[in-house]
């Protein structure tokens, strides 16, 4: 090649208009004789000399004037700092609407088309349709989030992938497992609304907050939750009691060994306690501070908590149900004396399947006791006033068998006047509270605790104990639905994405397309006029996007 031609023949846009301007200043030639040589009309070139000649006067110091620019739309810094971010997510099966939900929250204002180009620029096509499980076990992503403060509340835009929490305005309802094992969490703007944030604390936060939480706190707390249910009768006659064990999985020696019937062993944990209505579904009373040596006098406890909280003598409460190695029959009598009726069931000693073998069987008769879904069995009880040592003195016993058990069960209470097949179908229903005890494991991830000190177990305990109740709450608001658990209620009602715009005098979550969505909206209307003071004193109006 002639490199006299890369001079003389210039191809490059800014060398041709360098060397056509320095023909005109340096060499004097005239302006069409310029433009003839280097192929410009004539007006083109004179326009070309009056822009050089009003960025150089405006702009001495600026002699970066020939530059090649390159068709097509400019990439902005703001792009290129998301960049790697975007590849990183997608790069672990995140969708286009959740890499923009993780950009909102480190303040990167991107639309979904410009990510979507971005990907397709890099080569990654189109994720295929996932499942809820494949959703749930994305690999985790570290990305350094934006510091928690407090949100200005000026007008904007940005996108949530859990905004329907915004119903019940609480953390613990996300269903997430493991907040330290996951950075997206945090950065979610919806999920950080409801704290008037523009998005959550890290874990580190939790942590130091959960220890300036004392029991006392937490027992106050539950203290005005219970005046609540009280006043809106959501509490009937009738308390189910059950302890369950809450596993630590470090190395800690001075945690007491419980029986965990998850785990079928024993195991260094703590052991909490929990009270269940079972007609509303609430728990009503909860603490992890339960010692092995004291438990036999929990139902007291309650008992006191409950009474402590009725300041408007509103008291329902006229039987309390467990099971046989709940209490002692000491307490027994405590509570007897308390005039407080109490059902549980009798250890079944050798001497005891004796006796009962030995009943008369004209004391037998047969009685037909309501099941779940409306149905219907037939028992043979056997109906007797007894007397018990530690009790003291006579105690209605009922032996029942055909219930498919191999010995039989034998029921004892206080309450002499109750048809049998009510105390039957009483202390039946305590199974509530079993079921209740394994959704607060399986769907609020009570053996997850990742620390020894009861303080915390004890606050997250609580936590979980509002975060059911709000659940059960919205669940009979709905009328059809009040039998679903916290797990149904969440996936058919509350995982939800939404854009939310804030405005003047209002928040708006527009949800994104769902089957229950109409009856959501429907529900949430209600709510369109009260204004929230954590959220500025705005209104907060729900309303159904376009796109699903």
């Amino acid at each position: 090649m002639d490199l006299k031609l890369f001079f003389e023949m210039p191809t490059a846009v800014a060398h041709k208009q360098y060397e056509a301007l320095r023909m005109y200043y340096i060499d004097e030639a005239p302006a069409h004789q310029v433009a003839q040589r280097y192929g410009y009309t004539y007006r083109a070139f004179t326009s070309l000399v009056t822009t050089f000649r009003r960025k150089i006067i405006m702009n001495p110091r600026d002699s970066i004037f020939f530059i090649e620019n390159s068709p097509g739309r400019k990439v902005s810094a703001e792009t290129n700092d998301a960049k790697s971010v975007i590849i990183s997510m997608r790069k672990k099966y995140y969708s286009v609407p959740e890499i923009k939900v993780a950009l909102d929250g480190l303040g990167h204002n991107l639309s979904e088309k410009n990510i979507y180009n971005i990907l397709s620029s890099e080569g990654f096509s189109r994720l295929p349709r996932r499942s809820k499980l494949a959703k749930q076990q994305l690999d985790k992503v570290q990305v350094e989030a934006e510091e928690s403060i407090r949100l200005s509340y000026v007008s904007e835009t940005f996108k949530s992938s859990n905004a329907g929490i915004l119903m019940f305005l609480a953390l613990k309802l996300a269903n997430r497992r493991r907040y330290s094992s996951d950075d997206t969490w945090c950065m979610d703007r919806g999920m950080g609304l409801f704290a008037g944030l523009n998005v959550l604390p890290k874990t580190a936060w939790y942590t130091s907050y959960s220890d300036r939480v004392t029991p006392e706190m937490n027992r106050s707390f539950l203290k005005k939750l219970h005046q609540l249910w009280l006043r809106h009768g959501l509490l009937e006659d009738t308390a189910n009691l059950d302890f369950t064990t809450i596993p630590y999985w470090g190395d800690d020696s001075h945690l007491e060994n419980n029986w965990s019937g998850k785990r079928g062993k024993a195991l260094a944990s703590m052991l909490a306690v929990l009270a269940h209505d079972p007609d509303s579904g609430l728990i009503d009373y909860g603490s992890a501070d339960v010692m092995q040596n004291d438990e036999s006098a929990v139902v007291l406890e309650f008992l006191d908590f409950y009474r402590e909280g009725d300041k408007n003598k509103e008291n329902k409460l006229r039987y309390i149900v467990f099971d046989s190695k709940f209490t002692n029959y000491e307490n027994l009598r405590n509570l007897d004396d308390g005039q407080v009726k109490f059902i549980t069931i009798r250890r079944r000693g050798k001497l005891l399947l004796e006796r009962i073998d030995n009943l008369p069987a004209t004391g037998w008769k047969t009685v037909r006791v309501e099941c779940a879904g409306n149905k219907q069995r037939m028992l043979k009880v056997f109906d007797e006033m007894v007397f018990i040592k530690g009790y003291d003195k006579e105690i209605r016993q009922i032996t029942i068998t055909g219930n498919g058990k191999i010995k039989p069960a034998i029921i004892i209470t206080n309450d002499t006047d109750l048809h049998v097949e009510q105390i039957i179908r009483k202390y039946t229903r305590r199974r509530m509270v079993e079921k209740t005890i394994s959704e607060q494991i399986d769907f609020f991830h009570l053996n997850l605790v990742s620390s020894s000190m009861v303080i915390k177990v004890d606050f997250d305990l609580t936590m979980s104990i509002l975060a059911h109740n709000l659940y059960r709450v919205f669940a009979n608001e709905l009328g059809r639905y009040s039998n679903n658990t916290a797990q149904t209620m969440y996936d058919k009602f509350v995982l939800n994405g939404a854009d939310i715009e804030i405005g003047e005098k209002a928040i708006k979550v527009l949800l994104k397309k769902k089957r229950q969505l109409p009856l959501i909206l429907e529900t949430m209307q209600r709510f369109n006029k009260q204004k929230y003071p954590v959220l500025s004193n705005k209104n907060l109006i729900f309303e159904g996007a376009t796109y699903s």
